[in-house]
């Protein structure tokens, strides 16, 4: 009889190790190595993984890719954040806190995607009744869409077999079990194995394949790393618990852009688009009210506008406070820190708070202008105007330097009705002004504070 292997995984990468370590070898994270018994796979289970690909090497020039084709899921900002559309024989994970509508965002694209192609939707946590229940809620109805409530990964495949979808929907991968593997479900073996069966369906039988995967409480995707790295596509369903808005991510895709972004509003018959991010992250704004700047940031194809807030108080401590929501507090501190020597706001006597409204989270370095014009006017006491935006990245020594799609940043800011904007004089002379926007070109901090106060 085989023995029983005991290893320990890192939740975090996905490292293998023989002994437990306090530190992962690998990627250097602290307390994240779990045991894991490895029982030898029982005899007379084979049909439990699908039939492995038999394939035979080919030249790279008699590859066809005419064939590759993507259909749209009827969701224009899911298919934005897809890179333009699903691809047929894609892997596609889908994480998000609970809660948060992944199941429901899968459930809705079923409706458009049945009316031309056939659909599966394999559901651990659901039973049928309640699925059909939470379709009549979202409107889906279609001949096209079948419905399975099963956690044996054998019984997925029978029923692939057996019905031959163009789409498949696994909720969730945790819920998912291999026969053959004697760990429990959820367990590091058991994802590995239940997503290279679902990997092996997806290529061989060009199905385009939804998975839903839960999150730590971390906020990464739970169980090993790996799961990531066999996937095609990773999208992340983002949002607050108190706001209806939701944000659809993609951190890895092999057919599109990483830096596209879908916004949906979560509303009582399901998931909402909003075509117009920028005027939803506007609403309420206050008007002649001191620390508020508007900034354009890039998010993938898309220009996208947002409020930057800032509240400086004197403080009442020897070391002043710093937080930052939704920027960057590493840089944040940066730009307080070129503020004060450059720009000549002494703030090292007052706390200071960030904020960006709606949830949004600024890593562009074009929003280091606004951020600093947002501190000076709180600072002064003084409003910027509500019709007026700020672009550029600032530099240690206080310069405004150059940003990359500033053409189309500005047709966004004259298309919601600002009709004044602040951007970098070095890279703005061949750029093309749109004529109801009156821009100022400045060199450094302290001309666009003066501009903007």
């Amino acid at each position: 009889m085989a023995k029983t292997k005991t290893v320990f995984y890192c939740t975090s990468c996905g490292n293998e190790t023989p002994k437990w370590q306090g530190r992962c070898p690998s990627c250097g994270q602290w307390n994240t190595l779990v045991e894991h018994i490895e029982k030898p796979s029982a005899p007379g289970r084979a049909k439990s993984s699908p039939v492995g690909m038999s394939r035979t090497p080919r030249r790279l020039h008699e590859v066809d890719i005419n064939d590759e084709t993507r259909f749209y899921t009827g969701m224009g900002e899911l298919d934005r954040v897809l890179g333009g559309g699903a691809v047929q024989g894609s892997l596609v994970l889908v994480g998000g806190a609970p809660g948060i509508g992944k199941s429901t965002l899968l459930l809705q694209i079923c409706a458009n995607i049945c009316k031309d192609r056939r659909v599966l939707y394999v559901s651990g946590e659901e039973s049928e009744r309640q699925l059909k229940l939470r379709a009549e809620r979202l409107g889906v109805e279609s001949q096209e869409l079948y419905i399975l409530s099963e956690t044996r990964m054998s019984a997925l495949i029978d029923a692939v077999e057996e019905i031959k979808p163009d789409v498949l929907i696994a909720d969730s991968i945790q819920t998912l079990y291999n026969e053959a593997n004697e760990s429990s479900p959820g367990s590091v073996s058991q994802v590995k194995d239940c997503t290279m069966s679902l990997m092996q369906i997806s290529k061989q039988d060009g199905i385009t394949v939804f998975v839903v995967g839960h999150i730590n409480k971390d906020g990464a995707i739970a169980g090993p790393k790996v799961l990531e790295h066999m996937v095609d596509c990773v999208m992340l369903f983002e949002g607050d618990s108190h706001s209806s808005y939701r944000l659809l991510r993609a951190v890895k895709n092999r057919f599109g852009s990483t830096n596209e972004i879908g916004v949906f509003e979560m509303g009582e018959s399901g998931l909402i688009e909003v075509p117009n991010p920028s005027k939803m992250l506007l609403q309420g704004r206050p008007e002649n009210a001191p620390g508020s700047c508007v900034a354009c940031v890039m998010e993938g194809t898309r220009p996208v506008l947002a409020e930057i807030q800032a509240l400086v108080t004197k403080t009442s401590f020897n070391v002043p406070r710093r937080a930052a929501d939704g920027f960057d507090f590493n840089r944040a501190v940066l730009m307080m820190a070129v503020a004060e020597k450059r720009g000549g706001l002494a703030l090292s006597t007052f706390d200071a708070y960030i904020n960006v409204v709606g949830g949004l989270r600024l890593d562009e370095t074009a929003a280091d202008l606004p951020l600093i014009l947002a501190i000076a006017s709180v600072y002064r006491d003084k409003p910027i105007s509500s019709a007026l935006a700020a672009i550029g990245e600032v530099g240690l020594t206080g310069e405004i330097r150059a940003v990359n799609h500033l053409s189309q940043r500005l047709q966004e800011v004259a298309r919601l009705g600002f009709k004044q904007c602040i951007i970098p004089k070095s890279g703005s002379d061949s750029v093309e002004m749109p004529e109801e926007l009156e821009v100022f070109r400045v060199r450094n901090i302290r001309e666009a504070i003066e501009f903007a106060l």
